[in-house]
């Protein structure tokens, strides 16, 4: 059993350094990106299904209340956190529709969109994405080697070189952490005076 539960971490560890490699100036670009749009008053809205959907909660909550520094709260959302909204939708439209009617409803221009999908295929995360996009909003895909059709529906796309869903969820909740810390340092960091020379 030791064996296995070492093994767990490795390749948890291994798929985080492959993505690292490739990913950095792109996650710097985002950080940019979603700080930009906090400081024109916009919102971060973010989605998923199942753990995704955990993970889209947990980087809302970080940004709403707090990650490393005590700041005022950012304005972030994520959509799957209301039953009353998305079991309406289901059963009065269609499962696909949770996401792209919320997108359509609750979004405004300059707004940022994180969808995440493991997969990539999930009906409703590519409608929701097509439904931004519509509302030319810059979409964050966070997705795993098989998300190529989602990859290539998204302005920015963070795929994670595997296709485990536990590897790749693991990698997408470090990455909202990094996401996270970086804005807060962007956004409420003093720049550091310049020293004499």
């Amino acid at each position: 059993m030791e064996k296995k539960i070492l093994k767990a971490f490795e390749d948890s560890i291994k798929v985080k350094e492959k993505f690292i490699k490739g990913n950095a100036g792109l996650i710097a670009d985002v950080s940019r990106l979603i700080a930009d749009a906090f400081n024109e008053g916009k919102k971060l809205i973010i989605f998923g299904n199942g753990g995704s959907a955990c993970d889209a909660s947990h980087i809302a909550a970080e940004f709403v209340n707090r990650f490393k520094k005590d700041r005022p709260g950012l304005p972030a959302i994520a959509l799957n956190t209301d039953m009353a909204v998305l079991t309406s939708i289901a059963n009065d439209y269609d499962y696909s529709e949770i996401f792209a009617r919320q997108i359509k409803t609750l979004s405004e221009s300059g707004d940022v969109v994180i969808a995440i999908s493991t997969s990539g295929n999930s009906k409703n995360i590519l409608k929701a994405v097509d439904a931004a996009r519509k509302k030319e909003l810059k979409t964050i895909a966070f997705t795993g080697l098989k998300g190529d059709k989602f990859a290539a529906k998204s302005d920015y796309a963070f795929v994670v070189p595997s296709d485990d869903t536990p590897r790749i969820q693991e990698t997408h909740i470090t990455l909202g952490h990094v996401l996270c810390q970086m804005v807060e340092e962007l956004l409420f960091e003093a720049p550091r005076e310049k020293t004499k020379g």
